[in-house]
């Protein structure tokens, strides 16, 4: 009987984290992390829309709970948040191209938590530039029907007020170094010389590993005195020559760096290119704001192993070479 009580007790102890976007890159980085995690004081629950695709069968395989859960639908969002001490609460603008519709997905994901007494919710958010930054004003040009600088931005930090009365911590990341691989930014010419090019304007860019934004999402779930805080995620804060030297070790070739005006940028063309070029004007005219927010030091505090530019890009040597 003390045994089964016992068990019980233990079975008792272990906390559910329902994480969203869990075949995403944040999602997945959280649920790594959990699956990672020695303590035995956690289990994950994948809440995907697509319960099917490889990605969420591949997490089933792992023994992952794997449950629909849909942005858009709050009755789906409750089932998925049953029994769950906290929720991983991520929103992918670049799916949507919606501000309005990433802020109503926002407030289903709190809506639900609410109706469900989550203990702990982690909303993996971004700066409202308009807090510091008036539309319209200096030389970043408005977006979005004139009412945002950054779209991708001030639509997550105006969602932060959804979670309000939700035990929430709001999660500021950085610039993934996974961008450097999965969207071209560093390239090879017909000659054979490599380049990064982007618009910095000579300051630093706070940088994140993207798996550590999953590390730091479960160093939080584990502390409860964040609920009503802000932390911040960053690995590291490099120049673009820094950015570049880094590559360069570990493809062995020169990587020049190309600091473009912030309207050349946004010429380019790509889908969201004027909206990451107002982001990177923002953070060349804030920089010292932008940086302090997400320290390496206050990373390093909550996890010792957040990943700098080099260890990461060691660690990604042979992808690089696959691309350079």
């Amino acid at each position: 009987v003390h045994g089964d009580s016992s068990s019980n007790q233990m079975a008792a102890a272990v906390k559910t984290i329902a994480v969203l976007g869990a075949t995403g890159a944040q999602g997945g980085g959280v649920v790594k992390a959990i699956l990672a995690d020695t303590t035995g004081h956690w289990r994950v629950r994948a809440v995907t829309r697509k319960v099917d695709s490889d990605k969420a069968k591949a997490l089933a395989a792992q023994g992952v709970e794997v449950v629909a859960g849909d942005l858009d639908n709050v009755a789906s969002l409750e089932a998925a948040f049953e029994g769950a001490y906290g929720v991983f609460a991520v929103t992918n603008f670049w799916e949507v191209f919606s501000v309005d519709r990433e802020i109503e997905q926002a407030g289903n994901i709190a809506t639900a938590a609410a109706a469900k007494g989550v203990k702990h919710v982690v909303w993996s958010t971004l700066e409202d530039t308009r807090q510091v930054h008036p539309v319209g004003t200096g030389a970043i040009p408005a977006l979005g029907d004139g009412k945002y600088n950054v779209p991708h931005f001030d639509g997550k930090g105006e969602a932060n007020a959804r979670f309000a009365g939700v035990p929430t911590t709001l999660l500021y990341t950085s610039f993934y170094m996974e961008n450097f691989v999965n969207f071209g930014m560093v390239r090879k010419d017909e000659s054979g010389n490599v380049a990064l090019t982007l618009p910095l304007g000579g300051v630093k860019l706070p940088l994140v590993a993207v798996h550590d934004i999953g590390k730091m999402a479960l160093a939080i779930f584990e502390r409860p005195e964040l609920i009503g805080q802000s932390v911040g995620v960053s690995g590291d804060h490099l120049t673009g020559g820094e950015i570049a030297a880094a590559i360069s070790a570990v493809i062995h070739k020169p990587v020049a760096f190309n600091d473009v005006p912030h309207a050349v940028y946004a010429s380019f063309g790509f889908p969201g290119a004027d909206d990451l070029a107002n982001m990177f004007h923002f953070q060349t005219l804030y920089n010292d704001v932008f940086c302090a927010r997400r320290t390496v030091a206050a990373s390093r505090a909550l996890v010792p192993d957040v990943k700098s530019m080099t260890t990461w890009a060691g660690e990604n040597t042979a992808v690089f070479a696959g691309l350079l």
